[in-house]
């Protein structure tokens, strides 16, 4: 978080110094490539998720004005997602990562406060096309690596995004946080019991460049 503000606070005063009328951003559809750093997680209140996982996101959006204030911006981004969960409970100890790659779609409302500087927010929707997941457990009757694959995770994900961006002439940056709105995993049946697993959702914070033609 240390590094997130003072990338923004240099950020801010790089716009101010360079604060200047941006004729592209008002004069029709603009388009670019976007990628960089994911800290996802599971968030869940029966799950150890304090340790983030590292991944990236990288894509393609384009910005669409309504006025000079206003502007729609749609994305079409490969992110991955995902966490590393310490669990314990009556059944076994251990840690698991869990790798969830998505194509992802922001669909943004974008709000320029100043010629550079921006908010941003709306709904994301996503489709899982591959699923890791290792696991180092006390108990050797828990390798659910081995008995977990792509069908026993949701393929559809969807939740709210809101974010902070400067924009220049060709270039951006900006910071953005996912939150999750549908469960990861699938229901399962063990020993005439249903349970879900990971019982737990999407939450993923990225911090982003983006090239703009």
């Amino acid at each position: 978080m240390k590094k997130l503000a003072f990338i923004i606070l240099l950020s801010s005063a790089f716009a101010t110094s360079n604060a200047q009328t941006n004729d592209s951003s008002t004069s029709g559809a603009s388009f670019g490539f976007k990628g960089g750093v994911n800290f996802s997680n599971l968030y869940t209140d029966d799950v150890d998720d304090n340790n983030v996982l590292t991944g990236f996101n990288a894509g393609i959006f384009i910005s669409l004005p309504l006025t000079e204030m206003f502007s729609i911006q749609p994305e079409f981004l490969y992110t991955t997602k995902g966490a590393e969960l310490v669990y314990n409970n009556a059944f076994a100890q251990g840690t698991g990562k869990f790798r969830l790659n998505y194509i992802e779609v922001p669909v943004l409302l974008k709000v320029n406060l100043t010629n550079n500087l921006n908010i941003h927010a709306g709904p994301y929707f996503a489709y899982l096309i591959d699923a890791k997941i290792s696991n180092e457990s006390s108990s050797g009757n828990f390798d659910f690596e081995d008995n977990l694959n792509n069908d026993d995770f949701n393929k559809f994900d969807y939740g709210l995004s809101a974010g902070i961006g400067f924009d220049f002439d060709s270039f951006g940056i900006g910071a953005r946080y996912n939150y999750g709105l549908a469960t990861v995993g699938k229901e399962r049946d063990f020993l005439g019991s249903t349970y879900t697993f990971p019982d737990a959702k999407n939450s993923n914070l990225s911090i982003y460049a983006a090239i703009k033609f």
